[in-house]
């Protein structure tokens, strides 16, 4: 889903090249050194990952090889190429207790093995001895060619008259358009006007997600809103708020999770659209009228 966008909104003077997981495997270390040392990239960009969180509960082992030690390989191939990671990781890293947006120095305490397999990977690639990477942290992300919140709502919209959701966690929802413009231009702002890697240009982490705070509750109504706005035939016309409790699922979510933007407008220069309007564009590229 990331992966689509990035390849989609990469600037003219980056020559992109992808690679599926048939082709990459990310836990291969010979495969990943064959692949990256034959095509020497400048910038390594990491859109892989273990994202079924529940799963990741039963799977743990498995979504640490992936969201792990993964990383901890690209930022050791990234390293011998002298190139720049980009890894993409999660709000999950924090235990949601918080009570204003986290910033990227605030203390980590992933409550889930998804939490903990992606933090897992923030930690290889800061213990690798790499200089030259960028750690996104994003929230909630949805964008066209993956499953996600908004795909899930639209498609029980059009099949229910009700929709329960849950109302007492709050976060940002993340559109992937606007997750790959910010990646681009941080890229860019490491390159500066010389072309060559910048050193006022901060490297680490950075949060990355629409500006903006909500309720999955919130968000599934203004999903429904934008399905009316775009012609989407919609059967339901209620969305009921219920509490966490009242949805049980294998992995724990933060209550809390906003994340703090500041860092990255800083770097950039460039603020997050909200993510109202991050929803209001994503509806009318792949759900509009005229489609």
């Amino acid at each position: 889903m990331l992966a689509q966008s990035v390849r989609e909104r990469a600037p003219p003077a980056f020559d992109v090249r992808g690679y599926t997981r048939t082709e990459l495997d990310v836990t291969n270390p010979a495969q990943l050194a064959d692949a990256l040392l034959a095509c020497a990239p400048e910038v390594i960009i990491n859109c892989s990952a273990y994202t079924k969180v529940d799963d990741c509960e039963t799977h743990e082992a498995e979504a640490t090889l992936i969201n792990g030690a993964g990383p901890g390989l690209l930022a050791n191939i990234a390293n011998d190429l002298d190139a720049t990671l980009v890894h993409v990781s999660t709000d999950y890293v924090f235990d949601g207790s918080g009570q204003r947006p986290y910033r990227e120095s605030d203390a980590t305490n992933p409550q889930s093995a998804y939490g903990r397999s992606k933090l897992a990977g923030e930690q290889a690639i800061r213990g690798s001895g790499l200089e030259r990477y960028f750690i996104l942290r994003t929230s909630w992300l949805y964008g066209p060619g993956g499953g996600n919140f908004v795909a899930t709502m639209l498609r029980l919209g059009g099949e229910r008259e009700q929709l329960r959701v849950v109302a007492d966690q709050r976060g940002t929802p993340t559109y992937t358009g606007d997750l790959a413009d910010a990646m681009f231009r941080l890229l860019e702002a490491e390159q500066g006007e010389s072309g060559s890697a910048h050193p006022g240009i901060e490297y680490g982490i950075y949060h990355v997600a629409n500006e903006g705070e909500c309720t999955w509750h919130e968000f599934a109504g203004a999903i429904l809103d934008a399905a009316g706005n775009s012609g989407l035939d919609m059967k339901a016309r209620e969305v009921v708020p219920i509490a966490t409790d009242e949805y049980p699922v294998p992995a724990e979510r933060p209550k809390y999770s906003v994340l703090s933007k500041d860092k990255l407008a800083e770097a950039t220069g460039h603020r997050m659209p909200h993510w109202r309007d991050g929803l209001a564009r994503y509806m009318a590229l792949n759900h509009g009228r005229t489609r």
